[in-house]
């Protein structure tokens, strides 16, 4: 369901005995309002500047910038939930402790790099960030025997990239690169291919203001895939896939991996020649893609999803 103006989901799916959890706050219907807006504060970037020698100034290097912190500060209200202060204040600690046990995330804790979605709407528009749950801080109040208590909450994104909440995907089926150019034999008038307004098979067109990772997956049957971003970079693998099989290559931080049908590794397949995970990003405007291999029936093809990125909300 989509979230209304101004609020936020925090969610995650379950672990074994550990149970997934999606709440919904930031406004007064849910129960758990922002008192003040959220406040995202960026890491600092990691530099790589080394002192000139034997002169004045630095030289600048290599930077790298970490995550960013998202703190909230929420007013948890359950005044109109008995007619009593008892009532109020039993009610008043069990959204609290509700609240607490989301934000613990031991599912998520549990699982080596697994990130928690925190979404949201602001301006109409639907965003999400990866990363964890932080600090959870209920508040000493007088007010908490009355049915209120502020809590400070904080989540930590992975990169501090804002995506968007929607997926795109598109299929690309084996084929060569579009053709671009006259076509022969030469009549009048000359009419030209690839410059039509209709997409061409392979286009994707990426949105956002910030390069964004795409999920890769290739099903056969197929041998010796190769998938081509035109002018970007190749990933090719040096496998065979089978009616019925696939891999799938995810770049993001929170993966990087290459797994045969969802299972084993073959990260070491991948061609010497293709670029590393971090590198095999998307950057926003059109991208021709193109899927290449030896497919004995002509029916092997690629998905690509991607969610356009976002500097900010």
């Amino acid at each position: 369901m989509p979230l209304s103006e101004g609020e936020w989901s925090l969610s995650y799916g379950a672990n074994g005995i550990r149970p997934g959890a999606n709440i919904v706050f930031g406004t007064v219907r849910t129960g758990y309002y922002l008192l003040d807006p959220v406040d995202i504060v960026y890491s600092d970037p990691d530099t790589g500047d080394v002192p000139m020698p034997r002169q004045d100034g630095i030289r600048f290097g290599l930077d790298y910038r970490g995550s960013a912190t998202l703190t909230f500060e929420i007013g948890v209200d359950a005044v109109d939930r008995a007619a009593t202060q008892l009532g109020r204040h039993g009610a008043v600690l069990d959204r609290v402790s509700a609240l607490g046990e989301v934000w613990n995330a031991e599912a998520v804790r549990a699982r080596f790099a697994t990130p928690a979605v925190l979404s949201t709407t602001q301006g109409g528009r639907a965003r999400r960030f990866y990363g964890r749950p932080r600090k959870f801080a209920p508040a000493a109040s007088r007010l908490t025997r009355q049915g209120y208590t502020p809590v400070v909450a904080s989540f930590v994104s992975v990169d501090g990239i804002a995506y968007d909440d929607t997926e795109k995907t598109i299929r690309i089926d084996l084929n060569p690169p579009p053709r671009r150019g006259l076509v022969g034999p030469l009549t009048t008038p000359l009419t030209m291919t690839g410059q039509s307004s209709s997409r061409s098979p392979g286009e994707i067109v990426v949105g956002g203001t910030r390069p964004t990772w795409p999920v890769i997956t290739i099903r056969g049957p197929i041998s010796q895939p190769v998938v081509d971003v035109i002018g970007r970079w190749k990933l090719g693998l040096d496998l065979t896939l089978g009616q019925g099989e696939y891999v799938t290559v995810d770049p993001r931080p929170w993966a990087r991996t290459a797994l045969r049908n969802g299972g084993a590794s073959v990260a070491g397949a991948i061609h010497r020649g293709a670029p590393l995970m971090p590198q095999m990003r998307l950057p926003p405007g059109r991208a021709d893609i193109v899927l290449r291999g030896v497919d004995p029936t002509g029916t092997a093809h690629l998905t690509v999803a991607w969610r356009d990125a976002y500097s900010y909300l």
